[in-house]
């Protein structure tokens, strides 16, 4: 992590190797009115988060993914894909 201030790492979170995590990362549950999907996300190895993302539920983050700042993942996200926005979206791909 080069800017760990005010990352929060949900306990049931699964991080790979050789990610990136930028500032006020999020990477938890995503809590819905009555539901009881308390899943929590898994990230691939050589990911890239970008500042102030988050990355919420049970989804999955492939290997070599970029995240972008201030980016909100709900669905999952495919390996080597760049994604922005809330909710995100796929922006483009790169080589893995």
């Amino acid at each position: 992590m080069h800017h760990p201030n005010g990352v929060v790492i949900g306990g049931g979170a699964v991080i790979g190797q050789n990610c990136t995590l930028l500032q006020q990362v999020t990477i938890g549950e995503r809590y819905a009115v009555g539901s009881d999907d308390h899943r929590y996300p898994t990230i691939g190895s050589g990911c890239v988060i970008g500042a102030g993302a988050k990355i919420l539920g049970g989804v999955s983050v492939g290997n070599g993914a970029q995240v972008g700042a201030n980016s909100v993942v709900i669905r999952d996200v495919p390996e080597g894909a760049t994604v922005v926005g809330s909710p995100a979206r796929i922006v483009g791909y790169r080589g893995v």
